[in-house]
């Protein structure tokens, strides 16, 4: 019997990298899986996002399981449009067990700088508390609520040249910072109706997200166009262990133990999966 046998779960920004990866992880231990991602680009984000083609493989990857999966196309800047495909989702799967708000973007060099910023508070903190909002109806005991933070909440800047140097870099810290505590004082609310929530907190990550000319430009603000080659060797200095970056299912790994019985105490809690980065960086308290 799988870990999350019989479960359900509601995955945001599942068309690839770290969604992808957790919605087949899921499906792998037992649950069914609800995955939405906007699947169109930001024009002040400096990378391309997901395609519809890449949520439609997910989804072939997750029934390559056994399991089931419903995807729909949705913004989770718009709250009316993640309540559509959630009950959609809801319709067809029956009921709802797990919340996996992992839909995030970075705005590093992202022009113009307001749009950015607005960009990324929108999609990374506004994104998580509509994806969680519109799910509170359907849970009850024993539901796990899984939000991705990331290790620049937790980063003291004052000691690094990190990615933060304008304003799309700085919202995406911000963003974190405000979810982490945002999912911080909804675990004390709901922990008297058995429900859980925890924040999980990457270092870099082996995704697109990381691999983009902005973020190569963010490590490597000395060259113009740093290539991934120049950008690599410096991806070490988030980590206290000699490691670049982590791999999705590393935090995939960490989202199933949250969403398993094996952690049905556990709530309220930033679990870091980042190679020692606190120990490096560690500022921020929650």
């Amino acid at each position: 019997m799988g870990r999350v046998e019989g479960k359900v779960a509601f995955i945001t920004g599942a068309a690839r990298g770290q969604g992808r990866s957790h919605a087949i992880r899921l499906a792998e231990e037992g649950a069914d899986i609800i995955a939405v991602d906007l699947c169109e680009d930001i024009p002040s984000i400096g990378y391309s996002m997901a395609t519809l083609e890449d949520l439609e493989e997910t989804a072939q990857y997750v029934e390559k399981t056994g399991q089931r999966i419903v995807t729909a196309k949705a913004d989770v800047r718009d709250a009316a449009q993640l309540r559509a495909a959630l009950e959609q989702g809801i319709g067809e799967l029956g009921k709802l067990d797990i919340v996996v708000a992992q839909a995030g973007v970075a705005g590093m060099k992202g022009e113009p700088q307001i749009d950015a910023w607005c960009d990324v508070i929108n999609t990374n903190l506004v994104g998580t508390i509509n994806a969680i909002q519109v799910a509170l109806p359907h849970l009850g005991e024993g539901a796990s609520i899984i939000a991705t933070g990331s290790t620049a909440a937790l980063m003291d800047v004052a000691k690094v040249d990190n990615p933060g140097a304008d304003l799309g870099g700085v919202a995406y810290l911000t963003s974190k910072r405000a979810l982490s505590g945002y999912v911080y004082d909804l675990a004390t609310h709901l922990a008297p109706r058995g429900i859980r929530a925890n924040v999980v907190h990457p270092t870099n990550c082996n995704t697109d997200m990381l691999q983009s000319a902005p973020m190569y430009r963010s490590f490597r603000p000395d060259l113009e166009n740093p290539t991934r080659a120049d950008a690599e060797p410096v991806f070490g200095v988030q980590q206290a262990m000699k490691i670049p970056y982590i791999e999705p299912i590393d935090i995939s790994n960490m989202i199933l133990f949250l969403a398993s019985e094996e952690a049905r105490y556990v709530t309220g809690m930033q679990m870091r999966v980042d190679g020692g980065g606190y120990l490096k960086w560690y500022d921020y308290h929650v």
